[in-house]
């Protein structure tokens, strides 16, 4: 109950918790297009691009280490479809391939930096697994700010968004402007995967995205019950990590909420009553008894 008297406790908890909702949601039509893998590659790429905002700049300002950090997913994300669209490399392929070469790439900037002597260097490797306890208010709002607008464009797209998940021809022959739909999702991807890196980190960030999604699954089929499940597992695994991150000394607020996601998909695995692995076992056994009998 302590930190909960924090006001700046309470600012940064409120933030995690509308980053792991937008996260959520989004992710939802990530897994639904079999995109699960393009927020870790996008994340990965994001990691140059801060390095390179900082050595431009010289400050840790967010602002200019979000643009470059969007630049370089932007960049990303076109080389991944020019790689797809003009040569024999399949998407997975042409996906490992530039996630592990901008990480590479992102690692030797961040070693760079380090050897500078510039006082502003400390605190950049957060970026890597996030820390939400050292954002500034500003940060705050800002995460805030952009994961409502993400909320606020599904709500506005949603029809469009769920048909072009489920057929896209389908929404083709009902002049849906299906390249300008994707192209809305895919900035909304980015925007979630950077507004998340300062928070969960480059390397967890895919997890927030997905985790929620994949849990959400295992209780129901409809799609806007997923949807919100998922977001609302975001987001109390978002209250849940930066508390215990705030709570234990040292402990990594990346980790931390990812822990507490992996408690609530490790929960929907076993105990949903048409997936669960455990229900699911109890039905076969019911099976078993009753040929036996």
């Amino acid at each position: 109950m302590m930190l909960w008297n924090e006001y700046t406790f309470r600012i940064i908890i409120a933030g995690a918790a509308i980053l792991g909702l937008a996260a959520g949601i989004v992710g939802t039509f990530a897994v639904l297009r079999k995109e699960s893998l393009v927020g870790d590659g996008l994340s990965h790429a994001a990691l140059p691009g801060i390095a390179l905002a900082f050595l431009w700049t010289g400050t840790k300002e967010t602002g200019w280490l979000l643009l470059g950090a969007t630049v370089s997913a932007v960049l990303t994300s076109w080389l991944i479809t020019l790689t797809v669209q003009y040569t024999k490399i399949k998407f997975d392929a042409a996906l490992a391939t530039l996630l592990s070469s901008f990480f590479g790439f992102g690692m030797v900037l961040l070693t760079y930096i380090q050897s500078l002597n510039n006082a502003a260097q400390a605190g950049l490797t957060k970026f890597i697994f996030g820390q939400a306890a050292s954002m500034m208010l500003r940060d705050v709002y800002i995460t805030s700010g952009t994961a409502l607008l993400i909320i606020l464009t599904v709500l506005i797209c949603w029809k469009e968004l769920k048909l072009i998940a489920f057929d896209t021809e389908y929404a083709e022959t009902l002049q849906i402007p299906v390249t300008a739909v994707t192209v809305i999702y895919r900035a909304m991807l980015i925007l979630t995967v950077i507004i998340g890196i300062q928070t969960v980190g480059a390397v967890l960030i895919s997890s927030l995205l997905i985790a929620p999604a994949a849990g959400a699954r295992q209780w129901t089929d409809k799609l806007g019950t997923m949807t919100v499940l998922a977001g609302l597992f975001g987001a109390l695994s978002g209250i849940g990590g930066v508390w215990w991150s705030a709570s234990v000394s040292k402990l990594p607020t990346g980790p931390a909420i990812i822990i507490m996601l992996s408690v609530f998909v490790l929960t929907s695995l076993l105990l949903s009553p048409k997936y669960g692995i455990l229900c699911r076992l109890k039905r076969r056994l019911s099976v078993f008894h009753e040929r036996a009998k």
